[in-house]
């Protein structure tokens, strides 16, 4: 599994990105599309059934792909699985996908990255039902303090969205979060992830190689690595 440097700037969540100088990106593949992973340095991989593109004809299929795809020892994470009430199939089969995904990445023993989507009481029931001794993390979180404190206090990881990172919210929230709890992204949005580390070092009170740091570190230990870096 490829790993990232400790002065990458690290984007947690994108789609189709491709590694700069600089700059470590995971990329997840949609199973619907038949991703395939890229085998760059500065590219990690995950693969998940996103709620979106599930329906009743397609889940056996989709599931199938993903076992393929959790067979690569060089899959990061599981994910994004997940719920959304906007869009999507029924609850119910949102829910036995989701429950699926999160089995297998205990298995496998992968970190689970999440979509959720006005759904948040299913995905803590889900959390308390598996107790998954592997990190979940909630990718583009753009929700209340309560629930921001709520989900760390279960040992969630949030990775902030692009555009929520501009908003007053996520200057309130951030300052009171663990911070090894955080990451960033920009989510496939062409959105420059430096510029999210520029705003996000200035509501922590931080240097930008303070942040990339931090991040680097939550990262091996959102990955099961042990290695750390001091702050520079």
């Amino acid at each position: 599994m490829n790993l990232p440097r400790p002065d990458d700037y690290i984007d947690i969540h994108t789609h189709g990105s491709q590694p700069e100088s600089g700059l470590f990106v995971v990329n997840t593949l949609m199973v619907h599309e038949n991703d395939t992973f890229i085998p760059d340095p500065g590219v990690a991989c995950c693969a998940g059934i996103h709620p979106w593109h599930l329906n009743p004809d397609n889940c056996e299929k989709l599931w199938n792909r993903l076992l393929e795809l959790a067979g690569n020892p060089d899959l990061f994470a599981i994910g994004e699985a997940g719920f959304d009430r906007l869009r999507g199939p029924s609850p119910g089969l949102q829910r036995e996908m989701f429950y699926r995904q999160a089995l297998l990445a205990e298995k496998i023993r992968k970190p689970l990255v999440i979509h959720c989507v006005k759904a948040w009481e299913e995905l803590l029931a889900g959390h308390s039902k598996i107790r998954p001794s592997v990190p979940w993390l909630v990718h583009g979180f753009r929700g209340s303090r309560e629930l921001a404190l709520q989900l760390v206090s279960r040992n969630f990881y949030l990775s902030f969205w692009f555009d929520f990172i501009k908003r007053p919210a996520a200057t309130e929230i951030l300052p009171v979060l663990p911070r090894e709890k955080i990451f960033l992204e920009t989510d496939g949005s062409g959105t420059d992830i430096t510029e999210i580390y520029r705003k996000v070092s200035a509501d922590l009170s931080l240097s930008v190689e303070e942040l990339k740091t931090l991040v680097y570190n939550n990262f091996m230990a959102f990955a099961g690595q042990t290695s750390q870096s001091e702050p520079a």
